[in-house]
């Protein structure tokens, strides 16, 4: 199983940010634990489509170096399907992990 930093640079209150998304959700937490990223980041359903936890660009630095794989912005939403289909539950208990 994988972690993912996407190449997405999207301007957010004087930061640029990407996803970070992963193949479990225990995975996800377990990396946004890692790098310094607080729970309350995250953003799965049912309030958004697709579980991921959006960073700031020295956050994604982190994420590489902890060994996250680089992958393009388009690619994200299949890894963060891997995800959903890994919980079993659609991801409906995903902010509960």
């Amino acid at each position: 199983m994988t972690v993912y930093v996407d190449d997405m640079r999207a301007p957010f209150r004087g930061m640029v940010m990407c996803h970070l998304v992963a193949d479990t959700l225990p995975e996800l937490h377990a990396m946004a634990d890692r790098i310094g990223v607080r729970r309350r980041w995250y953003q799965g359903p049912p309030v958004t489509r697709w579980p991921h936890y959006d960073i700031a660009l020295t956050k994604r630095a982190l994420a590489v170096a902890a060994g996250a794989v680089e992958i393009r912005w388009r690619d994200a939403p299949a890894a963060a399907r891997r995800c959903l289909a890994a919980a079993g539950d659609g991801g409906q208990d995903a902010n509960q992990t």
